[in-house]
């Protein structure tokens, strides 16, 4: 898992079936102190994230579980809205 910054969204009237219904965002990678990185991915969203919000992002199949979806083509889903990070040291 990692942390991300939601910086856009992804239209697709054409995807495949297993997609259909989902929101698709387009996340940039956070380090330990919320700053940006040059890493970005497409992910699915299973819990209603905005543009700015900070999200948790779950990879490899943890997250076509999370979205009851065992056989899509789902790499990465957001799976929580970040309220507050805290790092010690």
């Amino acid at each position: 898992m990692y942390l991300g910054k939601v910086v856009g969204t992804v239209v697709s009237t054409t995807k495949n079936e297993a997609l259909v219904g989902f929101k698709l965002l387009v996340i940039k990678k956070l380090d330990e102190h919320l700053g940006m990185t040059d890493n970005s991915e497409v992910v699915v969203d299973s819990v209603g994230a905005g543009v700015g919000e900070i999200v948790l992002v779950s990879k490899g199949s943890s997250a076509r579980y999370v979205l009851e979806r065992e056989k899509a083509p789902i790499d990465s889903a957001v799976v929580a809205i970040v309220d507050t990070v805290e790092v010690n040291g």
